[in-house]
């Protein structure tokens, strides 16, 4: 449902402060006399999944300043515009249509969540401009539209991840508990697609609600059912930590499997001591100070690891990172198109080699607009409550 008309103006001045907060200190020095360049982005910086979207909200800003504070972009300031959907995908796609048609930006970053993003694609692909998406959802690249990119690997790769590390474990027999949200949804059916391929089958299979606060019946279900091995809980947002708490309450022992939708300190937080021995796959970002000196990434992970702690006094988590990656990304095909044309952005996002972000080193195709397979993950398990590197299975 669209946002009254009696609201526009408050909303879209609210958007104009947030761009005037970004690139309004840069543009003192150096100064600028050409017209901004104008990106995009929608996120979930309140509600329910406030802890993915604020991070990437608070990076999106930080990075753009940083951008203006060395010049912008061909000589022009960056501007960010910038919405909160507070977790909800109808005001997503009302503010995607603000932002093509108001707006008037050039690029776009942002979709906190899958279903923020599948609402969003349909405005920005009819209107011919560049999305790089921050969701996960492999349906957001799979079928590739011409516009979509995103920067977070599939849930397809996560399963695919996950499976490798029960396959080297001996397991073959798991229960899942999965939310019935975009992600979760997805993420379950990704899984099943290709479960097979490594000898695993799902002998128990619940799902849980956005708002469900208890998961104990389910999980009892699983728990009571002959043959499970270890449990796989796809999911994001703050389901996975109550399945976490009721799975220790109800003196679980399997191993439990999380999702990269939950490689988050908030997680860990959430879920308390119970998340101890939880495993994962997740990015490089999480690990940054474990990673190989020779480790590409290891520099990147550092400087924004470094750059987004001094300026928010938090840590950093991989939903931050996939902003990072977003506008780093965008920055980058503006900068090789010379151009903010979004056809020709669009065009330099798909040329992209070789991009070593915190998420993975991406290199996109016509034919593949993630550029990033199972190598890019890394398992970790919580342990003290912090991350390790997963040993791998003998």
């Amino acid at each position: 449902m669209d946002t009254p008309a009696r609201l526009r103006p408050m909303l879209r001045a609210a958007a104009i402060m947030l761009a005037t907060a970004v690139a309004g200190p840069a543009l003192t020095s150096p100064a600028f006399a050409a017209d901004p360049i104008k990106i995009g982005s929608v996120v979930s910086a309140t509600g329910p999944s406030a802890f993915l979207g604020d991070p990437e909200a608070k990076t999106l800003k930080l990075y753009v300043d940083e951008l203006n504070k060395k010049g912008g972009l061909l000589g022009r300031p960056v501007e960010l515009v910038l919405y909160d959907d507070g977790g909800d995908a109808n005001k997503a796609r009302t503010f995607a249509t603000r932002l093509v048609e108001d707006d008037k930006v050039v690029a776009m970053v942002g979709g906190t969540s899958t279903g923020a993003t599948m609402a969003m694609i349909p405005v920005f692909e009819e209107a011919g401009i560049p999305f790089v998406s921050l969701a996960g959802g492999i349906e957001i690249i799979e079928p590739v539209r011409a516009f979509v990119f995103k920067t977070p690997h599939t849930d397809k790769t996560a399963c695919q991840k996950i499976f490798e590390d029960m396959k080297a474990r001996g397991i073959t027999k798991i229960g899942m508990i999965s939310g019935t949200d975009g992600f979760g949804k997805s993420m379950r059916n990704q899984c099943l697609k290709v479960i097979g391929q490594y000898g695993i089958t799902v002998v128990a299979d619940e799902n849980y609600g956005a708002t469900d606060s208890d998961m104990t019946p389910q999980l009892n279900k699983i728990k009571n059912t002959a043959g499970v091995e270890a449990v796989l809980n796809p999911g994001f947002g703050q389901g996975p930590a109550i399945v976490t708490r009721n799975y220790a309450q109800l003196g679980i022992k399997l191993p439990l499997y999380q999702s990269h939708g939950v490689a988050s300190k908030s997680f860990i937080e959430l879920a308390g001591p119970a998340a101890e021995g939880v495993r994962l796959p997740a990015p490089a970002i999480l690990i940054g100070d474990k990673l190989a000196a020779n480790d590409p990434q290891k520099p990147v992970v550092a400087e924004y690891k470094t750059s987004y702690e001094k300026a928010t006094g938090q840590p950093v988590s991989t939903f931050g990172g996939y902003g990072y990656d977003g506008i780093q990304l965008v920055a980058r095909a503006i900068e090789s198109a010379k151009s903010a044309d979004p056809k020709k952005i669009r065009d330099a996002l798909e040329a992209t080699k070789g991009y070593v972000g915190v998420t993975g080193i991406y290199t996109f195709a016509p034919a593949d607009h993630l550029g990033l397979g199972t190598d890019s993950f890394r398992m970790l398990v919580i342990r003290n409550g912090d991350w390790a590197i997963e040993a791998p299975a003998r």
